[in-house]
């Protein structure tokens, strides 16, 4: 069947048909029920707490609430569905809704908690079937690899970076990333102002979305706002709807006034401001994620032990320090500039304008909108201010509609993708989990590369030997960090050495990603250009 005129969206061919679809869910599912009693991290404190925070404490006191460390630091929406839980929640285990009991975590604690995500995570199954459907291919093969549409089935619903975050570490970025993608489906389908009040929606549950905001602005307007185009793609001006304008407005003012409107009239926005956006943090977290920033770091620590050793550097003058402490200069780099938040939105901004300027003069439809954004969400990785490793899923989710339809996007999806993956090993560090993060990593990695490897078999190869040979050496580079190091003399006086070499080595992977995206966007639009002459 042939692609209807209103977005590439297939709906008779690409259609989840033969229950492999529900037959997936409910695996994925299964899966996630058994890992309910691995290990959590902190991040389950964290989310127990704003539970009781929610449920104890009146509307007028949330963003003030400060017996815990981990305060309430998310949009009004996310507090309200804290607040939803907390409702069933106390048939579970009333005591996990004291906010004076610290660290707790019972039995039925844990169960309600896991649970809790696993059920929200409905709403990224079926975000995940609508991903589906606005996906080209046949669907007369026998084969499932030769289908489009249950590669990305797979690759979004058994994503190891999801199970391990969500289901191990915890969080709840299953149901947030099922809100951005099903948004994203909805611009596939021409369905405009849905995307527009889905996104204001997302902002409102977690504002690490505002990285992908200039995409959906800047492609709204000009996909949206604008009616019509001249042939060689350039806009009709004339052609500006005030109307829809004036409708995207009104759908996004109208989320954030719901949201924010009670703390605005209690007088409250600037407690709120300051909880969401703390800048008192140093550059990078406690484990580096693996962006630019990270290199950056470990090229400053190096050129300083060079230094001193060939006595060019005193060490006495060396800054003193750890380079991810919490406050803004707590730490200053040795030898290189020492960097600011203001001197990473710079950075940030610049390096995100060349993919919005491209979505901007040439949209290339859905897919010139879904590049950009993957460019968005990677660049404020790679130079944000204090990111947190866990946010390359807001790139690797959404590429992976993007593998699907091409080689050349598949490559860059399978780098990103283990790289990326790999990178979140540090997060579970205790023994017993060891081999479960290994057989998930394992599990997905093979079914990725085999999977688009066969779907792209006429295409020739996904990747070049140098990509192979980087990719290869994950293995040993994880075999180090987890089996080797421990048992060293090293081990006791540099316990960060193994944190140091993953987060470094996959910097340079993620980096080189990055890179490839930004060629392939500069390439389609070069080639759009010269069709249109």
């Amino acid at each position: 069947m042939a692609a209807s005129k209103g977005g590439n969206v297939d709906r008779g061919s690409s259609s989840t048909d033969g229950g492999w679809f529900l037959t997936l869910a409910v695996g994925v599912s299964l899966l996630k029920c058994l890992l309910i009693q691995t290990y959590h991290s902190t991040d389950f404190e964290v989310h127990r707490n704003w539970l009781a925070i929610t449920h104890s404490r009146p509307v007028s006191q949330w963003y003030y609430e400060a017996t815990s460390e981990w305060t309430l630091d998310y949009p009004p929406l996310f507090a309200w569905f804290e607040r939803l839980l907390s409702s069933v929640a106390q048939y579970f285990d009333r005591e996990m809704l004291k906010v004076e009991n610290l660290n707790y975590a019972s039995q039925e604690t844990i169960i309600f908690q896991r649970l809790s995500v696993i059920v929200t995570d409905v709403l990224f199954i079926y975000a995940v079937r609508q991903c589906c459907e606005c996906v080209n291919g046949k669907t007369s093969q026998r084969d499932l690899l030769q289908r489009p549409a249950f590669i990305l089935a797979v690759l979004l619903l058994w994503n190891f970076g999801l199970l391990i975050v969500d289901h191990i570490h915890f969080q709840y970025n299953g149901f947030l990333s099922g809100i951005m993608l099903l948004s994203i489906a909805r611009i596939f389908q021409k369905r405009h102002l849905e995307s527009a009040f889905l996104f204001a929606v997302l902002l409102n549950f977690k504002h690490i979305y505002l990285y992908v905001a200039p995409a959906y602005g800047i492609y709204l307007l000009r996909s949206y706002c604008f009616t019509g185009n001249n042939q060689d793609g350039s806009i009709r001006w004339r052609s500006f709807s005030f109307l829809r304008f004036l409708s995207l407005v009104l759908i996004v003012t109208s989320v954030f006034a719901a949201a924010f409107g009670p703390f605005v009239y209690m007088g409250q926005l600037p407690q709120v401001l300051s909880r969401l956006f703390p800048f008192k943090r140093g550059l990078c977290h406690a484990y580096w994620a693996p962006n630019f920033w990270a290199l950056y770091n470990a090229m400053d620590k190096a050129l300083s032990v060079v230094g001193v050793k060939a006595q060019l550097i005193d060490p006495s003058v060396l800054r003193t320090g750890s380079m991810t402490g919490g406050l803004v200069q707590e730490f200053e780099h040795s030898v290189l500039p020492s960097v600011t938040p203001l001197a990473t939105l710079i950075c940030t901004i610049l390096s995100i304008l060349p993919s919005v300027f491209c979505l901007w003069f040439k949209p290339q439809g859905p897919k010139g909108f879904l590049r950009c954004l993957i460019l968005c969400a990677l660049s404020s990785f790679m130079f944000g201010w204090h990111v947190h490793e866990k946010a390359v899923l807001l790139a690797i989710l959404p590429l992976s509609m993007l593998a699907v339809s091409s080689a050349m996007d598949a490559g860059i999806y399978l780098i990103l993708a283990t790289t990326g993956h790999l990178s979140l090993f540090p997060l579970l560090f205790t023994a017993q989990e060891l081999p479960i993060k290994i057989f998930l990593m394992l599990m997905f990695s093979v079914f990725s590369i085999s999977s688009l490897k066969s779907l792209f078999r006429k295409d020739g190869t996904l990747l070049n030997w140098l990509e192979v040979l980087y990719l290869c050496g994950l293995v040993p580079l994880e075999v180090f960090c987890e089996v080797v190091y421990p048992w060293t003399a090293w081990n006791r006086h540099l316990p960060f050495i193994p944190l140091l070499l993953t987060s470094v080595y996959c910097a340079l992977g993620i980096c080189y990603a990055w890179l490839r995206l930004y060629i392939s966007v500069f390439t389609l639009s070069a080639a759009a250009k010269k069709k249109t002459q």
